[in-house]
């Protein structure tokens, strides 16, 4: 029998690929794939100081020094923090969420939400008809006019407030806001054009009440930096939500959904930093506009509007005795 001794320098990982050749045997054991500290960063969504603190620390299974360079497994995680407390109406909606309850706090929340955000956007779909989908999973009453995107983007857009409710407390990233996207826009008309990315930043430029956005190749360089600005807030106020939210929408970085996107993300944003989350409905339409338009001069146009939209919801909560 032939003995073959493998001498491994401390802080090399058993898992990376090692062929030795001696006395015609070689040995091969699996490859494990590497990222750096600013692809970690990137990934997760935080600051590039913080990954190398995580590996510093042994915070990352199996990332190891290569000189001065940290070397982290491609499928290494984030490491895990104390649970927050969730507020009670986060903690309401995953519970109604979860049984399937009907009438609730999540049931309203849902139609009013989705009916609303889409008809900003020019559904034809009526509050019933958002209604009777998502109680019965059928349309109902229809005309020959009814539009099937319509229908295929209300059903998604339930879908994406359940992803908002699922990840309220999760650190919001591009990859979050991205995988918001594609959930909206799947299997409608938008999916099958070819130059029409789902689920990822647009190919083509854009304009929003006839201005200017940013250039599709620009567009994950600001991403990065309004998450980055985002993220690294101590305590984040409502005018914080409310910034974010502008700066979202004077990117635009999508093809179309930019609008439902950023609304859905308002809420993430309240349910998040315990503020009361608002729905902004049809009728407020235009104020939200000119809040959005003249933002960073007059903000008192957004915030009014946005905290007569919260003053609606916190009338729910008194409701359903939810305490905020």
């Amino acid at each position: 029998m032939q003995i073959i001794r493998i001498f491994l320098p401390k802080n090399l990982p058993v898992s990376a690929k090692i062929s030795i050749f001696a006395a015609d045997f070689e040995l091969n054991l699996p490859i494990m794939e590497y990222i750096s500290v600013i692809q970690f960063a990137e990934k997760y969504g935080i600051s590039e100081r913080t990954a190398r603190n995580y590996c510093a620390e042994g915070k990352i299974d199996g990332a190891f020094l290569t000189g001065k360079t940290w070397n982290i497994p491609a499928d290494a995680v984030l490491p895990k923090k104390g649970k927050k407390k969730l507020s009670p109406l986060l903690t309401r909606l995953r519970e109604e969420k979860d049984s399937k309850l009907k009438g609730g706090i999540y049931h309203r929340t849902q139609i009013d939400l989705t009916y609303n955000s889409n008809h900003i956007e020019g559904s034809k779909l009526t509050k019933e008809q958002t209604r009777y989908i998502f109680e019965t999973n059928t349309l109902g009453i229809t005309t020959e006019n009814t539009s099937v995107d319509d229908i295929m983007e209300t059903v998604n857009h339930f879908r994406c407030i359940d992803y908002v409710i699922d990840h309220a407390t999760d650190k919001i990233t591009e990859a979050h806001i991205k995988a918001l996207h594609a959930i909206l826009k799947t299997n409608t008309s938008d999916s099958r054009k070819p130059w029409f990315a789902v689920g990822d930043y647009k190919r083509l430029a854009n304009e929003v009440g006839e201005q200017e956005t940013v250039a599709p190749k620009e567009v994950h360089r600001h991403m990065k930096a309004l998450l980055s600005d985002y993220n690294a807030l101590k305590q984040v106020t409502f005018d914080d939500i409310l910034d974010f939210h502008v700066r979202f929408e004077r990117i635009h970085p999508f093809q179309d959904g930019n609008g439902r996107v950023g609304r859905l993300l308002l809420f993430w944003q309240c349910l998040q930093n315990a503020q009361v989350p608002f729905i902004i409905t049809d009728k407020l339409r235009l104020y939200y506009y000119r809040g959005i338009r003249n933002w960073g001069d007059t903000n008192g146009y957004l915030r009014d509007t946005c905290l007569t939209a919260q003053d609606h919801y916190k009338a729910l909560l008194d409701y359903f005795k939810i305490r905020y």
